[in-house]
């Protein structure tokens, strides 16, 4: 009788592991951008996203319907029990703390400042999930559409950043980047973001504008980038209008900006 019970214990014991291991991968997402990577690389996993994953400026807002939604705490990991953990800013450090000690594999979006560092993001995030050629795919797709959008060779006109709030992006940042990638000199000249005067655009307006996150009519609504002299200044100038989707996350639809840009090319 005892050895008959052991072999149904062993029996039982050997089921358990192979219900464990047929599992699909158990999926978290801390923030916004974690949800993009995640969507993109591992839409069969069972994914826990964040509660921003529908949002108007998440970029896979339609591929977020039917997903579970959980906050980035503590107590949510603990009862999702994720095998990999997505994050860029999101998590505090209690959360990260706990998932590091249990052996959980956290996956941290760097912020690219060129198109290598969002190609290292996609590698990093593919390798991580198991999705290494699905990220192979995104980075093909996305060499594709830099390359469509490559300039002639010949002088570049100048262009210049413009968020709602008034900000610019110069030298050392992914905008920068993606400007250059779109055929144009950048004439913000300043590294990093910084503010941008309305009176520098009044005396002088550059060649063409890069509008960027003025599709969230509530935010920033009287910001500088909003002034009616920026306005007037933006009309016949402006080379594209970034929606808040291309901007919020390092990742591949960066290059979908660029292209938008390319087409305002003069």
């Amino acid at each position: 009788m005892n050895r008959a019970w052991g072999l149904a214990a062993a029996v039982a014991a050997m089921a358990v592991a192979q219900g464990a291991q047929a599992r699909p991968l158990r999926v978290m997402a801390l923030d916004q951008c974690a949800d993009q990577y995640v969507l993109a690389l591992a839409p069969d996993a069972d994914l826990a996203l964040s509660p921003r994953a529908d949002d108007p400026d998440a970029w896979l807002r339609r591929e977020a319907a039917g997903h579970r939604r959980l906050r980035p705490t503590l107590e949510a990991a603990v009862g999702f029990r994720p095998d990999v953990v997505v994050r860029y800013w999101g998590g505090e450090p209690r959360l990260l703390n706990f998932l590091q000690t249990r052996g959980v594999t956290v996956v941290t979006i760097a912020d690219a400042t060129d198109m290598d560092g969002v190609r290292a993001n996609i590698r990093t995030a593919a390798r991580e999930l198991g999705q290494v050629e699905r990220g192979a795919r995104l980075e093909r797709a996305m060499q594709a559409k830099l390359d469509r959008a490559a300039a002639p060779d010949r002088p570049r006109p100048g262009a210049v950043y413009l968020t709602s709030g008034g900000f610019t992006s110069g030298p050392g940042t992914l905008m920068d980047a993606m400007i250059r990638a779109a055929g144009f000199r950048n004439l913000t000249a300043a590294p990093g973001f910084g503010a941008i005067s309305v009176e520098r655009i009044a005396m002088e307006p550059p060649i063409r504008f890069v509008l960027g996150f003025f599709d969230q009519l509530r935010a920033d609504w009287r910001g500088a980038g909003r002034h009616p002299v920026v306005r007037r200044a933006a009309q016949g100038r402006t080379a594209a209008k970034l929606p808040a989707a291309v901007l919020t996350c390092p990742a591949w639809f960066a290059a979908d900006g660029v292209e938008m840009m390319a087409r305002g090319r003069p």
